[in-house]
């Protein structure tokens, strides 16, 4: 079996910037994702407790090294400012490479 070196874009933020996320992984030619409903503790405090537009999403992306650069820059330029958001990158082998 042999494994592929690829990405795995990791994004936790706040629901309102879910949106906005994921129209910029359209921009860059990214439809594969999985987002996740969670909560947790951090900077903010408590957050996935309350209010609807109060939680927070998980956003997973497996994406070619090329695209990853474009991406993580546009997110951090155009959201870090407006919204609470943790963004890390993991390397990941996956068996289909042509799906990514």
């Amino acid at each position: 079996m042999k494994l592929y070196d690829v990405k795995l874009l990791t994004i936790t933020c706040e629901i309102l910037a879910q949106e906005n996320i994921i129209e910029i992984l359209k921009k860059h030619e990214i439809t594969g994702y999985t987002t996740y409903e969670v909560d947790g503790n951090g900077a903010r405090g408590l957050r996935g407790q309350g209010l609807k537009n109060e939680k927070n999403v998980k956003v997973e992306v497996i994406l070619r090294e090329e695209k990853l650069q474009d991406v993580v820059e546009e997110i951090s330029r155009t959201l870090f400012a407006n919204f609470a958001i943790v963004l890390y990158v993991s390397d990941v082998g996956v068996l289909r490479p042509e799906k990514f």
